[in-house]
């Protein structure tokens, strides 16, 4: 007789079900390990992942290679601020270059304060295959403009360091200028004690009002002396027209101060206005740890100013993590990639549209002589060498800088 063979067996239902669980558990598996993959890629870079020697950007390189187009950077003017020849464009080229942008994959231009000339200078970006553009809006009206011819044409736009009000842009990065405003605040707050000012009588400063940045500043430095104000602990000496003219801050000073003589203080809300009211203060022999003045941009001349005692701080703003962040968020744009979540960690009110834009904010510092040699020294962000010279040599040891 032949031999029979025996055929296998069907397994049964439990087994079956669980033979099913296994595969389902596994492909499962597989595919979490994919996406835990893909999420690392695409994940790990956050809004404080940025540091001085830029090795975070170089995460970014699987992403520039899924890209297209050139990256269109519009800087607005030089003549109120030399951050942005100075730091701003080497930054944002190292930024480029650590993430594996070649300098043809992007446009870096500087509108020298004209409104029409940056404009002009989108639109030669566009024509040139620019499919991102990375704009700091000389005013909210200029950035509107090429915002909307961005938009026409089917290119993105990030702002960069100051909102666009009433713009169309995809994302903003810059510092949390509440923040910065509250830095300020708290900083007259503390000079104030250190300093044994009695009956404090404060002449509240602002920028200008046409930049929205200046308005967020005021925002946060008046949420924490206003409830000083009412309770009397401190004096409002009153809120003139802001500007970011140092020549109007100081005719602006001079004219309250001759109205109102009992001023012992003033929240200046840059250390370029700071300065203009310390050289009037200097000439009515104002002595040094009596009058509180604010700042921001720790500056050169900022930093002498608070190391001799005529202002209390500055706030810094590192633009080195500035330029990074915003270049990650451009090349993932440019490669028609949402950025992470952690990345895009805040957001900031557009006031004229009444609503959210999607922001990278990164973080400031209050810059006193007790924390100068590790931050804007160390960072090389202002020049020991510079600081210390010109009688200022006792002042530096005294904060511990080294020449």
């Amino acid at each position: 007789m032949p031999v029979m063979t025996e055929l296998p067996r069907r397994p049964s239902r439990p087994a079956r079900a669980l033979r099913r669980a296994a595969l389902v558990s596994g492909a499962a598996a597989l595919a979490l390990s994919f996406a835990a993959g893909d999420v690392s890629a695409n994940t790990d870079l956050s809004a404080t992942s940025f540091t001085p020697d830029f090795s975070a950007m170089a995460q970014l390189k699987d992403v520039v290679s899924k890209g297209k187009g050139k990256i269109g950077v519009l800087l607005p003017e030089t003549t109120t601020s030399a951050r942005y020849t100075s730091f701003d464009q080497p930054y944002l080229e190292q930024a480029f270059a650590k993430a594996g942008l070649s300098k043809d994959d992007y446009i870096i231009t500087n509108a020298q304060g004209s409104e029409s000339d940056q404009l002009t200078q989108a639109q030669s970006a566009i024509s040139q295959g620019a499919t991102v553009l990375l704009l700091d809006p000389i005013s909210s009206g200029a950035g509107a403009a090429v915002e909307k011819y961005a938009k026409e044409h089917g290119v993105p736009v990030i702002d960069y360091d100051r909102l666009t009000l009433g713009g169309d842009r995809e994302y903003y990065v810059s510092f949390d200028n509440v923040k910065v405003g509250e830095l300020i605040g708290k900083g007259m707050e503390q000079c104030l004690t250190d300093w044994k000012v009695k009956d404090p009588n404060i002449l509240v400063m602002a920028g200008a009002p046409t930049d929205n940045n200046a308005t967020l500043f005021k925002q946060g430095y008046m949420k924490v002396l206003d409830p000083k104000f009412k309770s009397g602990d401190y004096k409002n000496a009153g809120e003139p027209a802001g500007t970011w003219d140092p020549s109007v801050a100081r005719t602006t000073f001079e004219q309250q101060f001759t109205a109102h003589n009992t001023i012992n203080a003033v929240v200046t809300p840059n250390d370029d206005n700071a300065n203009a009211v310390i050289s009037y203060l200097k000439s009515l022999k104002a002595p040094p740890h009596r009058f509180p003045t604010t700042g921001q941009d720790a500056t050169l001349t900022g930093m002498k100013n608070v190391l001799a005692g005529y202002q209390c701080g500055s706030v810094y703003k590192p633009i080195y993590l500035e330029a990074q962040a915003a270049v990650a968020l451009a090349v993932y744009l440019r490669a028609k990639e949402t950025p992470p979540d952690a990345l895009v960690n805040g957001k900031t009110m557009d006031g004229q549209q009444k609503k959210d834009v999607k922001s990278v904010l990164l973080t400031p510092v209050w810059v006193t002589p007790k924390n100068m040699a590790d931050t804007v020294v160390k960072d090389g962000f202002v020049d020991a060498k510079q600081l210390c010279e010109g009688g200022m040599a006792k002042d530096c040891q005294a904060a511990g800088i080294k020449q």
